[in-house]
């Protein structure tokens, strides 16, 4: 019975692309406005078309390249007689295409949608806050029904075909390696053009907000595309299918998955594999209904209807999931059903954690919470102060969720094991329709309050949608903390299966191949982040460079008569940083099986540990410091503190400046790069106890 509820979670993922394709027809229904917004618009949408043409291309030649290397040289999972010496291995390469495919489709359909919905937003702020929230709501709904769609239809056709989650490791995989492309480039992408747009239309021209003489503008709208709709959707879509794999090779790999004493017949392993992609299911008809509540209930304020959203889901989802866990019992012992609880109740647990994370990350970036408010008085001393009022408060931003994700794995470890630990981490990702659907609509309302602006809608449209993008600023926070943990667990659940595969069953930390591994696995998130923002910083320089030599050759740009270039800056943009995600693209695969063919598996594992910790801190520091120091500048222009112009104005500026490389580029790319480096120790791994049975090339 176990395996025939997977059907429930294909069925569940063609619903999904059904309501997708549904919510894509409502959106574009809508009227896109007056001519200049739709020209607007238009420059955005080709500007986002062309650099996911380009991005594509790229990503072919890697796709086809690693295709090849998991074919030709990885042995085969499906030959346990033989296991490791069999070639030829179709099975991983085939269903790693397919995610890598179906990660790209997920991506372009939200992006195709978000490029459409912005213009026909703004156009709804003309009758009312509700009617513009609807539209960019739904708008949002098209990419995170998609991403869970295609991902529940995907690992429950493999794992039918195949019966085993190592098959699935590849479409996971597959996923992974696309969200490190997509994440990265399109975070460096949108904050190349924003750190030029600030630093020169801003500070050294006095230009308003999304002004349509600054040569960068359309350049930024376009990077709220390809950053925030098409990398934050491939970066969950990838930590989405990781913690169902995770928890399925568990469960079809241990022998004991729990610390209590019980023994696991077939009956019971068949039902613990598919149980997480049972209850993704489930938690995507909790999304679902959860959409259609946030649809019909009448919120004028569009930041607690998004958040009423996350919470009716969440309830839905736990009452429908303790409905197919009692299914899911009845084919088991007394024993077997007590087990199926436990892990019911880690995975609220995980879901839990997720939203206490969530809105920790809401706390220390707000506008109107203490944090980011002693960040905006700290302008007031100068540049230097507030940067390190918001370095301090981003490192201080760490404790709280650390605290968060190591309640979650006590808990949840306590009451199954290690399996309780995965299931946490689905848990907390059992409503990703959700999350995704709240995080794409923060970048559509964002791109409608700059279409209302150069659309000369007037200031009461304009204060309408600056409220709209207010909750999607919110929302995006928000996200960023489910993103975060979420990776984390996940990655911890893909250690203890990587732990488990390789037959690493304690790691000696005195081993000076383990110290070598684990102090490499720390750094590894301090160089991905470095070579991030400098490539934001070297790409932000040519832009920079570029509008100053419009404004210079052309004055009558500033003054409204011609029109800037806008396709220079995105030209820029695109080729900037495509170049400069190709170095730290590799360094997620090769480190990984470099340090397990140099210094053996036990040493990658404690790489993997060192990686997950540090980045960590990494990720959740960079993105709740970056996301205060915005929205300190923020709550400066609304007219406080002196508002916009003052020397207090461009000090929050320099902030905002410094924190956006490191909250939509480094930071939020750090959970691809670890889910990443954890999948390619996991799939490389026949090929690396080739190496002296697993011990490396280096042994002391």
């Amino acid at each position: 019975m176990a395996v025939a509820f997977l059907l429930v979670s294909f069925l569940a993922g063609l619903i999904s692309i059904g309501m997708a394709v549904y919510f894509r027809h409502l959106v574009l229904k809508e009227d896109p406005g007056n001519e200049k917004m739709v020209t607007v618009a238009g420059y955005i949408e080709d500007g986002a078309k062309a650099y996911i043409k380009v991005q594509y291309m790229v990503l072919s030649i890697f796709v086809g390249a690693l295709f090849l290397v998991i074919l030709f040289l990885l042995p085969s999972p499906l030959a346990p007689s033989e296991r490791y010496t069999v070639w030829f291995n179709w099975e991983q390469a085939l269903a790693y295409i397919i995610g890598s495919v179906g990660s790209m489709l997920a991506g372009y359909l939200g992006l195709y949608v978000g490029v459409k919905a912005n213009t026909r937003a703004a156009q709804a702020c003309t009758v009312g806050t509700k009617a513009g929230f609807n539209v960019a709501f739904f708008g949002g709904s098209v990419m995170g029904l998609a991403v869970v769609g295609v991902a529940l239809i995907g690992v429950s056709v493999l794992y039918f075909i195949f019966e085993t989650p190592l098959i699935v490791l590849g479409f996971s995989f597959g996923a992974s390696s696309i969200a490190l492309f997509m994440k990265c480039g399109g975070g460096i992408f949108t904050k190349t053009a924003d750190v030029g747009a600030d630093l020169v239309g801003k500070a050294e021209y006095d230009l308003p907000e999304d002004d349509p003489r600054n040569p960068a503008t359309i350049a930024d709208n376009v990077g709220d595309n390809v950053g925030d709709i098409a990398g934050m959707g491939s970066d969950l879509f990838d930590s989405y299918v990781a913690s169902i794999v995770a928890a399925m090779m568990l469960a079809a790999s241990l022998a004991l998955i729990i610390n209590i004493d019980i023994t696991i017949d077939s009956t019971l392993r068949a039902t613990l594999v598919v149980a997480p992609v049972v209850l993704c299911g489930v938690g995507l008809i909790a999304s679902l209904i959860g959409i259609f509540i946030i649809k019909y209930r009448k919120a004028e304020d569009p930041g607690k209807a998004l958040n009423n959203g996350t919470y009716y889901a969440t309830l839905i989802f736990a009452g429908i999931a303790a409905l197919f866990t009692w299914i899911l019992t009845l084919d088991l012992n007394s024993e077997g059903s007590l087990l199926l609880w436990r892990i019911y109740f880690a995975v609220l647990i995980g879901l839990a954690s997720g939203i206490v994370m969530g809105f920790t990350s809401d706390y220390f970036t707000r506008d109107d919470k203490k944090p980011t408010r002693n960040i905006a008085n700290a302008a007031k001393e100068g540049h230097a102060v507030v940067i390190l009022s918001g370095f301090s408060y981003g490192l201080l931003s760490v404790v709280p969720p650390t605290l968060g994700i190591i309640l979650a794995m006590a808990v949840s470890y306590l009451l199954a094991g290690v399996f309780g630990v995965a299931m946490a981490a689905v848990g907390m990702l059992a409503i990703v329709g959700t999350i995704v659907s709240n995080d794409a609509y923060g970048p559509i309302v964002d791109n409608a309050r700059a279409i209302a602006e150069q659309g000369e809608l007037g200031d009461d449209v304009i204060r309408t949608a600056d409220h709209l993008d207010s909750a999607g600023n919110t929302a995006k926070a928000i996200t960023k903390g489910f993103a975060i943990g979420a990776a984390n667990l996940t990655v911890f659940a893909l250690l203890f299966s990587f732990a488990e595969e390789s037959g690493i069953s304690m790691v000696d930390l005195l081993r000076i191949e383990v110290l070598i591994g684990a102090f490499v696995g720390v750094v590894v998130p301090a160089l991905f982040s470095a070579l991030l923002v400098l490539a934001v910083q070297r790409n932000a320089a040519k832009m920079v460079d570029e509008i100053r030599r419009q404004f210079e050759e052309n004055p009558k740009i500033l003054t409204g008569e011609e029109p800037a270039d806008f396709k220079k800056t995105i030209d820029i943009a695109t080729k900037g940083s495509l170049r400069e995600l190709i170095l730290p693209s590799i360094i997620s695969i090769t480190v990984p099986i470099a340090i397990g063919m140099i210094f053996g598996v036990a040493a990658l594992g404690a790489f993997l540990a060192g990686a997950i910790l540090s980045g960590f801190v990494f990720a959740v520091f960079m993105s709740n410091s970056g996301g205060a120091w915005d929205n300190a500048k923020k709550w400066i222009e609304d007219g406080n503190l002196g508002g916009k112009g003052t020397d207090v104005h461009k000090a929050s500026i320099t902030g905002d400046t410094v924190g956006d490389p490191f909250k939509d580029t480094a930071g939020p790319s750090i959970n691809t790069l670890l889910v990443v480096m954890s999948l390619t120790a996991s799939i490389f791994m026949g090929l690396l106890l080739l190496f002296n049975h697993g011990a490396g090339l280096i042994t002391f």
